[in-house]
């Protein structure tokens, strides 16, 4: 990269920045397995260097943008797996440390995915977390007071660490991105919120939850740390009306889609073809997207080639 200049937003103010594309992807298809709960987060505890290498091929391939795998790294995840509080911490720290080592050079973005990847059931993808948040409470919504307590340790870690950028991904409920905005402000750190959308029948961009999008991002918009708004982990297909709903709050807008296959939580594999078109890329850039790059399905070849769309839009 030949250095990077002294913050993220000042380089989206410039221009484009290219983000990496889907952990998870890289690491399985160096053959690794993460099928269980903790899914890309298990390796931080149990093959480290996988996740070093995998930092490394997206470097390689032209991200400025080492994210790190932390999206399914929660306490009460690692509790589950038998991990403590302590070690929880080791290893948040540890996922920045690796993504540095991975990807010299380039911006950390401290991945802090959604209360629904703890659950592990796909409700990541429908913001419906009528589940207990643990022990001794028993059913409903979760409030944002409780998500917020929630997402507090690991924001805060992933921050004390030195990520450069915390990357609230993967949101699918207003409720739990208002959530997120709070605590990043009370932080006083750099973050983008990104949430997965869909577009209905009316071309409305909305929540999994079913919210217009649009409010959302405009609640987000007056937060002061704030350094992108837009979508991740959603189809190619809607990506145009959700960069439109970002772009109107007037801040750079952040986009990383799926490949354009679909994940059915049922029977836990993709199914459809990929489908993110180098015209497409060039047409977001021009629309108002300023970070771009990959989520699910999406490995360093491909964003190989979103590099080298957006350097040419």
């Amino acid at each position: 990269m030949g250095g990077v200049p002294p913050s993220l937003a000042a380089a989206l103010a410039a221009g484009p920045v290219v983000l990496d594309g889907g952990l998870a992807t890289e690491l399985e298809a160096r053959g690794h397995d993460l099928s269980s709960a903790l899914w890309s987060a298990r390796l931080l505890r149990d093959d480290p260097a996988a996740i070093v290498a995998a930092h490394a091929a997206f470097a390689a391939a032209g991200a400025q943008v080492a994210t790190t795998a932390s999206y399914q790294a929660t306490p009460e995840g690692f509790a589950a797996a038998g991990v403590d509080r302590a070690d929880t911490r080791r290893l948040l720290e540890l996922s920045v440390v690796l993504a540095r080592e991975g990807a010299p050079g380039a911006w950390v973005a401290g991945s802090v995915g959604p209360y629904g990847a703890m659950l592990a059931d796909g409700s990541e993808y429908t913001g419906d977390y009528t589940k207990p948040a643990w022990p001794g409470r028993t059913g409903g919504g979760l409030t944002v007071a409780e998500l917020r307590a929630f997402h507090r340790e690991r924001m805060a870690v992933l921050a004390e660490a030195g990520a450069d950028v915390l990357a609230c991904e993967t949101v699918p409920a207003a409720a739990e991105a208002g959530a997120l905005v709070a605590e990043a402000e009370a932080l006083g750190v750099p973050f983008w919120l990104s949430l997965t959308t869909v577009v209905g029948g009316d071309g409305v961009v909305r929540t999994r939850r079913g919210e217009p999008a649009a409010e959302v991002f405009a609640l987000a918009a007056g937060a002061a740390h704030l350094v992108a708004v837009g979508v991740n982990c959603t189809d190619p297909a809607g990506v145009p009306a959700a960069v439109a709903a970002a772009a109107a709050t007037g801040k750079p807008v952040v986009l990383y889609p799926n490949s354009g296959e679909r994940w059915d939580a049922a029977a836990r594999r993709w199914t459809g073809r990929a489908g993110i078109a180098d015209g497409d890329v060039r047409a977001w850039v021009a629309a108002g997207a300023r970070l771009v790059g990959g989520c699910c399905r999406v490995g360093p070849d491909r964003i190989g080639a979103i590099a080298a769309a957006v350097h040419r839009a």
